[in-house]
């Protein structure tokens, strides 16, 4: 792989353990990694030009479902709160093909990318007509990013009290055995991986204990982490308190679901005590701003779980319920939302660029990403601030407040994804017309 160096950076927003801000610096990649940063440096490799630009680690999306980029702005499902939204969309995702699969992961991925991400996990929980996890793992090798995609599971239908459609559930030993199946093939824990898979039984109303517990012991035996969904809404805390007797925080606990490697999607309704176990387990959260306003789930108790110290990454949740996928943008309205609940002082916007970053590198256990470090792998954000969304910045630092909303520039383990604003890794214009024709036919049948 040629050496690479980005040259003149205005500002380089580092996020390491001092949380230190260069100027007029270079940072060098050099087989995959961040090699050196300083100034002055001379390469006879290829030279990137950082003058006027903010340079940041990647971002890192903690939560998604890739496989919703069909579905957006449904009907009928635009104005649902999230029990009646699922019960809009199972139906037509019961009609997806592993091609649809394919398709809108190659998008949603794409979106992501023009956002700044370069690691992003996704929940992959149904799998009608012969679609498997490695439909969106193949997605992930074509446009290029990190990826740490989730064996997701249903096993409850309506017929025996749950929410999806007996069509879109599984056999829970067929689940147990397929998650065994895609971490042997897929798993790669080594440094520099571009693929780690985790276990993810949907939610506590889609699934039984066993297979929560199952899942827990499994992938423990394994050496992967776990994900679910857990305290979304009210309808979420009611459901626990009826079915388990109990609060989400310590159903999660009596199953074996807290610990540093779980991670929980939303915790919008976490209490005090829940947070406390959070913090005390280092259970991490995916905090998902955008798509809790969109199905009025409430605002999560970021501010609080910062300030306890529960790991907290970004997420931008499926794009059913949020309806794109911009991290940069879910960046901007955590702070957002953190400002009107407590104040304008409540979160900065270089805190919350950093819970975009290093805080989901954490979350999801990657330590090598999420930091401009010597050392760390070289997944870089290159951000031009001479545009108009920057004009008249004092602070040109201060991203969230007055920045660029899609990357100059991308980088993931020191390949190029996005060079001057354009993929460069697929054929976009192919790609947006193979996943309207997916859509057509979804409309057709639904």
């Amino acid at each position: 792989m040629p050496e690479i160096l980005i040259q003149d950076i205005d500002v380089a927003l580092t996020m390491d353990d001092q949380r230190s801000q260069l100027s007029a610096v270079d940072l060098r990649i050099r087989d995959g990694i961040i090699a050196e940063i300083g100034s002055g440096l001379t390469t006879e490799g290829e030279r990137i030009s950082g003058k006027g630009c903010v340079v940041t680690p990647g971002l890192v999306n903690t939560h998604h479902h890739l496989y919703q980029n069909l579905t957006r702005a449904v009907p009928g499902a635009q104005d649902a709160l999230l029990f009646g939204w699922l019960k809009r969309l199972y139906p037509i995702w019961s009609a997806f093909t592993p091609d649809d699969i394919h398709v809108s992961a190659q998008l949603g991925l794409a979106e992501l990318a023009f956002s700044g991400c370069t690691l992003t996990s996704d929940h992959l929980y149904l799998y009608p007509n012969g679609s498997r996890l490695e439909d969106t793992i193949e997605a992930a090798g074509d446009i290029g990013l990190r990826f740490q995609p989730t064996r997701g599971a249903m096993s409850i239908g309506e017929s025996a009290g749950g929410l999806p459609p007996d069509s879109l559930v599984e056999e829970e030993r067929a689940i147990l055995d397929d998650m065994i199946r895609v971490v042997d093939r897929f798993h790669d824990p080594a440094e520099g991986s571009m693929c780690r898979v985790a276990l993810a039984p949907c939610s506590p109303f889609s699934v039984s204990r066993e297979l929560m517990r199952d899942s827990a012991l499994l992938a423990r035996d394994k050496g992967v982490m776990l994900h679910t969904h857990l305290a979304e809404n009210d309808e979420d805390i009611a459901y626990s308190l009826a079915q388990f007797g109990c609060r989400p925080g310590q159903y999660a606990e009596d199953l074996g679901w807290t610990g540093p490697d779980v991670w929980h999607a939303h915790c919008v309704k976490l209490d005090a005590e829940e947070i406390d176990l959070f913090a005390r387990t280092r259970t991490g959260v995916a905090h998902c701003p955008c798509s809790n306003c969109r199905l009025g789930s409430g605002i999560a108790p970021l501010r609080a779980m910062r300030d306890a110290r529960v790991p907290v990454g970004l997420g931008v949740d499926g794009s059913a319920s949020n309806d794109m996928a911009s991290l940069i943008s879910e960046a901007r309205q955590a702070m957002l939302l953190q400002r009107v609940a407590q104040g304008a002082d409540a979160m900065s916007a270089y805190e919350a660029l950093e819970i975009a970053t290093r805080g989901g590198a954490e979350v999801l256990g990657w330590p090598d990403v999420g930091q401009l470090v010597v050392g760390k792998r070289a997944d870089i954000a290159i951000w031009d601030v001479t545009g108009v969304a920057s004009s008249g910045s004092w602070d040109p630092a201060a991203l969230l407040l007055a920045g660029p909303a899609q990357v100059k520039h991308l980088f993931v383990e020191g390949r190029q994804i996005i060079r001057d604003s354009n993929l460069v890794t697929m054929d976009l214009p192919g790609l947006l017309e193979r996943h309207q024709k997916a859509t057509t036919r979804l409309m057709q049948l639904a």
